[in-house]
């Protein structure tokens, strides 16, 4: 279990040294097609559909690379 924390902490600085040094890498985050945004006076409501399931097919292939 340690060998699978250390892979996801350097995954994550990884991730956030990406995104500190490159802010236009995930523009397209929630603006996809099938993303629902509901606002209203009150209140807003996102929910990325199409964002989370290309984010799961990388994130499978990536942990199948890995796997191997």
């Amino acid at each position: 279990m340690a060998k699978w924390l250390i892979y996801a902490g350097v995954v994550l600085l990884l991730l956030g040294v990406a995104l500190h040094y490159a802010p236009g890498l995930l523009s397209w985050f929630g603006k996809l097609p099938g993303d629902i945004r509901i606002e209203s006076e009150r209140s807003r409501t996102f929910i990325p559909i199409s964002s989370m399931v290309i984010l799961s097919v990388v994130l499978t292939i990536l942990l199948n690379l890995f796997r191997r």
